[in-house]
């Protein structure tokens, strides 16, 4: 397979740069090939602006959706733009590794999805109809290839289970998960969480590498998220809400992963 790994730490001696290296030894131990994206390094710029939109004349307004687009059908793009695009493009598996900062993805790998995800490559493509809401959730561009998150978080384990004071995992990441890469098509495997980063010593290294050579091993075969596609009957369109007889009296953000 084909897999890129889409890393952001600032410092490559942290026990994310350790897993990253282990990602990468392992699974090109298993005959795969990876492609490394990793953000601080590269000094990638976070920041969507009319800088991206070299097509715009001097004083002219940016339009952050319209000229990403333009851009994107013109073939002007930044040059570091349409190479991460290239590599989404080739990859089997996306791999998202990162620290959890303030409870979302550091700002450097936002910005990386800001500036990739270009109107007409990620999103606004397919028809928009009364009855087809566009290519998105669970179709689009990104439609089968694989995905998954390998997060670390300082706090405990428990300060993240669904009556944690942190609230649950599942639901800090869904913005993630089911926005950033459900949205434009990706098959999204269950995360790989870290917990109590600061406390894991030589031993805790070990069993997490074991843990996490298993999820690679998995990368083409284990079991995705359950989430329900836009446009496969569960959604009543153009209102995109859940039919009433589909999880009936549940709200949440769990309403929208079928029932196993």
């Amino acid at each position: 397979m084909k897999i890129l790994l889409v890393y952001a730490h600032p410092e490559p001696r942290s026990l994310n740069g350790a897993l990253r290296d282990f990602a990468i030894a392992h699974l090109q131990a298993a005959g795969h090939e990876v492609q490394l994206s990793d953000l601080y390094a590269m000094g990638w710029k976070a920041t969507l602006d009319a800088a991206d939109a070299p097509h715009l004349a001097p004083g002219e307004r940016f339009d952050a959706v319209v000229d990403s687009q333009r851009a994107y059908a013109q073939g002007t793009q930044p040059a570091d733009i349409a190479t991460e695009q290239a590599k989404l493009l080739r990859a089997d598996v996306l791999i998202l590794q990162f620290p959890l900062w303030w409870f979302s993805l550091p700002a450097i790998l936002k910005g990386w999805v800001e500036r990739v995800y270009a109107c007409g490559f990620a999103y606004g493509v397919g028809e928009h109809s009364d009855n087809h809401w566009g290519d998105r959730y669970g179709e689009g561009t990104l439609a089968g290839k694989r995905a998954m998150l390998v997060v670390t978080c300082g706090g405990w384990e428990s300060h993240y289970s669904d009556r944690g004071i942190n609230g649950g995992l599942d639901d800090i990441l869904f913005p993630i998960q089911h926005g950033i890469l459900f949205y434009p098509g990706f098959s999204v495997l269950p995360p790989l969480p870290v917990y109590r980063t600061s406390r894991i010593d030589a031993a805790g290294f070990e069993r997490l590498c074991q843990a996490y050579g298993a999820r690679l091993d998995g990368l083409a075969t284990d079991a995705p998220l359950p989430f329900r596609r836009q446009n496969g009957g569960d959604y009543e369109i153009p209102a995109l809400t859940l039919r009433p007889e589909l999880a009936p009296g549940r709200t949440g953000l769990g309403v929208h992963l079928r029932e196993e």
